[in-house]
């Protein structure tokens, strides 16, 4: 599978992706032994899908209870899990190459925020000594060191120096980035309003048991106004996922070019939403061709004309996890 991942990072047009897209599948669908249950269980036959949208989609949740590899022979360098209550299953994303996790959320940020080098990331997150095993806290932690800027760093429990970093970072024109959990950024502006209008302020998640919950537009003008930015920001992953979609405002979110959304009928996962705009979120994420890269989850979202997309909620019996819960 080596040339197939260094193609993934290459696709550039939708026959690319179309073309890749098939040739990942036919591959998890013969080694994915989870895949191909779940395939011929649907009695669906491999051999008959010639497009992508004929592709089935593997629900989430079997990231809980069973290993999902297409690379069965390779050792497991990372173990990527989700945070979750006591007593809950949590997601487990066995990683055998930890670079194209790597490839992926640098060329990504690239493709929308530039170059790495030299942007200061600040977070509002634990740091990963304190959240092993979070796919998130691990490419934060990446883009802090490799952002080479010696203010980079964590503030989670730290809100007044985080408050005087920003001052002196807005003075130098330095391009900033601040990326924390909803409740954590809510927390900072309530005793350190600024305004800073060339700030990123991107969130990551809700706060499920820290505050009420908000709807977006409420939120998002409550962070606005207390940041002094014109929009705030969002990523869009999860454990099961290599790959972020990103929103530069409006909770409206792009894909990189690896990576595409689509939409089922809530109550026929195998179908399209009957209304053809609003339904239960699929994903291809090609970064995944060591386990899944077709994966149902339990977010329900709207998909716009141009393929852009936003996340409208769970489904309601979908487990409360994420990255809002990783700060506990």
């Amino acid at each position: 599978m080596t040339n197939l991942s260094k193609q993934i990072f290459s696709i550039s047009t939708p026959e690319d992706f179309e073309k890749i897209s098939l040739e990942v599948f036919r591959h998890q669908a013969k080694n994915c032994q989870v895949y191909r249950d779940y395939i011929s269980h649907l009695k669906i036959s491999p051999s008959e899908i010639h497009a992508v949208d004929q592709i089935p989609y593997l629900p989430i949740g079997f990231f809980k209870t069973h290993p999902i590899l297409s690379n069965v022979d390779a050792a497991i360098e990372i173990t990527f899990s989700s945070s979750g209550t006591t007593g809950m299953s949590q997601s487990k994303h066995l990683v055998t190459d930890l670079s194209l996790y790597d490839q992926s959320f640098n060329l990504a940020f690239e493709q929308f925020y530039g170059s790495v080098k030299g942007t200061c990331f600040l977070a509002l997150l634990p740091s990963y000594s304190a959240r092993e095993g979070s796919s998130l806290i691990y490419m934060v932690d990446a883009l802090i060191r490799d952002s080479q800027h010696p203010d980079s760093g964590y503030f989670l429990h730290n809100h007044d120096e985080l408050y005087h970093k920003l001052m002196q970072l807005k003075s130098q024109g330095q391009q900033t980035i601040l990326i924390g959990v909803t409740y954590a950024l809510l927390d900072f502006i309530e005793k350190y309003p600024i305004d800073f209008p060339e700030l990123v302020v991107m969130e990551t998640g809700g706060m499920k048991g820290k505050r009420k919950e908000m709807v977006r537009e409420e939120l998002h003008e409550i962070l606005q106004k207390g940041f002094g930015v014109p929009a705030i920001h969002s990523e869009y992953g999860m454990t099961e996922l290599l790959s972020q979609a990103y929103s530069l405002g409006l909770g409206i979110f792009n894909c990189p070019a690896w990576m595409k959304v689509s939409l089922r009928d809530t109550n026929d996962p195998l179908s399209p939403p009957a209304n053809n705009k609003t339904g239960g979120i699929n994903v291809i994420d090609l970064a995944n061709v060591n386990s899944c890269a077709f994966i149902a989850t339990q977010d329900l979202g709207r998909i716009f004309p141009d393929g852009s997309f936003e996340v409208l909620g769970r489904f309601d019996n979908a487990d409360i996890r994420g990255c809002n819960l990783l700060v506990q």
